[in-house]
């Protein structure tokens, strides 16, 4: 017998974004909310203390228990990618936001967030093949499109560009961080939000300490801790289970909803800085943003044999290997993956990082 196994569609014709795009923009909102709120909390504070105090909220936040038996466990060949995810994602990156947020407004601010779409697709596509059609590459030019009326709206203010300039800066921090972060996606969340929310917050505070950089006032304090257990430590859980089931680039583009919410919120908040570029900078993202939930993979393809451990089930298509004792529901274990060609719609998750025409 071949030991090439063919299957028609395991998922009888779902979309396979439906899932985890609901994932992404549950992400998206827990995140989006929290960038004006963290722009007025940061009043006179040093962006280092601000990033340590997000993190530390998010750390805080993934202290509850859990389910290690069904989730593949974070082991100590994923440290060194921890450390650097830390670093880029938990220092680095929201330093770059908590100065930029200082020297812009918050509507322009998160409305510029919408570019960690478009380094993360790049990178995704640079680094773990996962396609750009014709479709995406329209969605990447009118994000960017919309980035550049942000820039022209703001550039009458002498901050502007500057602030603009960190937080776009913030943003290719955070696509660095997202490819690093995808091959972390298939290990338990919990763990992957503790290590790299734990790790970022240390760095962070010795950081602030050398730089002597001040904090901000205790109320303010306790209110970053917050917005870093919602928009940073649950966020970043939503985030990892939907690159679980899209990838890395699917996954940021319906995040880039984040924005929207972060521009209203800021709106609701006071902020009337928003003129007829930065509406028309929102038209441009937002239907961006549409051209990429609407994106619909499809074709036959084949899997190369693989061996792996991750979360999964046994109705999904992909994993029909035998047990000595009958398993029932989701479960983890390594397992192997003998090669196999079918047709059904699906995207860039871990199965499936075939090359494309």
């Amino acid at each position: 017998m071949s030991d090439e196994l063919v299957s028609s569609a395991p998922h009888h014709g779902r979309n396979p974004l439906a899932g985890g795009g609901l994932l992404a923009i549950l992400a998206a909102v827990s995140f989006g909310v929290t960038t004006p709120i963290i722009q007025k909390l940061g009043l006179g504070a040093g962006a280092f203390p601000t990033a340590a105090l997000l993190y530390a909220g998010a750390a805080l936040a993934s202290r509850g228990r859990s389910k290690s038996d069904r989730e593949a466990p974070v082991r100590a060949q994923h440290v060194g990618r921890l450390t650097l995810v830390a670093f880029v994602g938990a220092v680095f990156a929201p330093a770059c936001l908590a100065w930029g947020l200082q020297r812009t407004s918050g509507s322009g601010a998160s409305l510029l967030l919408n570019f960690e779409a478009v380094f993360t697709v790049l990178l995704a596509w640079r680094l773990y093949r996962e396609p750009i059609g014709r479709r995406v590459g329209l969605a990447l030019i009118l994000m960017l499109a919309g980035g550049a009326c942000l820039v022209v709206a703001g550039k009458s203010s002498a901050h502007f560009g500057w602030g603009a300039g960190a937080v776009v800066l913030a943003t290719f921090g955070w696509a660095l961080d997202n490819a690093l972060t995808r091959p972390l996606a298939d290990l338990n969340p919990t763990q992957v939000v503790r290590w790299k929310a734990g790790l970022g917050a240390t760095f962070g505070l010795l950081l602030s300490l050398v730089l002597n950089q001040p904090f901000p006032e205790k109320a303010n304090m306790l209110g970053l801790l917050l917005c870093g257990a919602t928009g940073y430590g649950l966020s970043l859980r939503f985030y990892l289970l939907a690159q679980r089931q899209v990838g890395a680039a699917r996954t940021a583009s319906i995040f880039a909803v984040a924005p929207f919410v972060g521009a209203a919120v800021a709106w609701l908040m006071g902020d009337r800085t928003a003129g007829f570029s930065t509406v028309l900078a929102a038209g441009l993202l937002g239907l961006g943003v549409y051209l990429h939930l609407s994106e619909k993979h499809r074709h036959r393809h084949t899997h190369e044999p693989l061996e792996h451990e991750h979360a999964h089930r046994h109705d999904d298509g992909h994993h029909d290997h035998s047990h000595e004792s009958p398993v029932e529901g989701e479960h983890c274990h390594p397992h192997h993956h003998d090669s196999r060609a079918h047709d059904h719609p699906h995207a860039p998750d871990a199965h499936h990082h075939h090359r494309h025409a």
